[in-house]
């Protein structure tokens, strides 16, 4: 149960609408809400699942992905301190469908609000109906954003901008991370990854060992990208 001064500050910053619940309705949230701890490297939520409701991120850092019928993934976005997973409770959308998986790429702690809660808040509150409408509308512009990405720009293009985008999250030139996984984030095979970092390494742009990239050159990835 969320019942500390900091959890309740958590979910004002967090959920819009907040201040927009009657009392009643605040603490039917605070009742229903459950606080969970996920280690790296677990499945947070995946689509042999049911329904697991909101979850909203206290801390730590999660990878959304979808896995293809041959079993390629390709992963939609991370979500990290504060962001909000609605895709985990889709099913309270009336005729939305979307199946995702959230790994632990991090240690987390977050909040669920189980399906059940949040479908009554929705039908009760106006509020929640906007805040839920949004942010769906927000993830699905991340969904289609990698989907151009993946259809419509070239392998070297998309690899020069995740490993860009992988050393901001980590806040370091030296990525501690194999081909097979960066594959995975892309949707592509582990060979093309490979290919593509080889080629990098001979033009200076970063240095190979076993399980770590090291950026050498930020100034040449960005230029990869105009």
């Amino acid at each position: 149960m969320v019942d500390h001064v900091k959890d309740i500050s958590f979910l004002e910053d967090t959920l819009n609408f907040w201040k927009k619940l009657n009392q009643a309705q605040r603490s039917f949230l605070k009742q229903a809400i459950v606080k969970k701890q996920f280690a790296a490297g677990e499945l947070m939520h995946s689509t042999a699942e049911n329904c697991s409701g909101l979850f909203l991120i206290h801390k730590g850092q999660i990878r959304a992905y979808i896995i293809s019928e041959s079993g390629k993934e390709i992963t939609l976005y991370h979500l990290f301190e504060r962001d909000v997973c609605i895709f985990s409770a889709s099913c309270v959308m009336k005729n939305i469908a979307f199946d995702v998986n959230l790994e632990v790429e991090k240690d987390t702690q977050a909040y669920l609000i189980p399906t059940a809660a949040y479908r009554k808040l929705s039908e009760e509150s106006l509020p929640v109906q906007v805040f839920t409408n949004q942010l769906m509308a927000s993830r699905f512009s991340d969904v289609m954003w990698i989907m151009e990405q993946a259809l419509f720009t070239s392998f070297d293009k998309r690899l020069a901008n995740f490993l860009m985008e992988r050393s901001v999250i980590e806040d370091s030139d030296t990525l501690v991370i194999t081909h097979e996984k960066i594959a995975n984030h892309l949707g592509t095979a582990r060979e093309v990854v490979t290919r593509m970092l080889k080629y990098f390494q001979t033009e200076g742009i970063v240095s190979l060992n076993r399980g770590t990239i090291e950026i050498l050159d930020q100034d040449k990835l960005n230029r990869i990208l105009e």
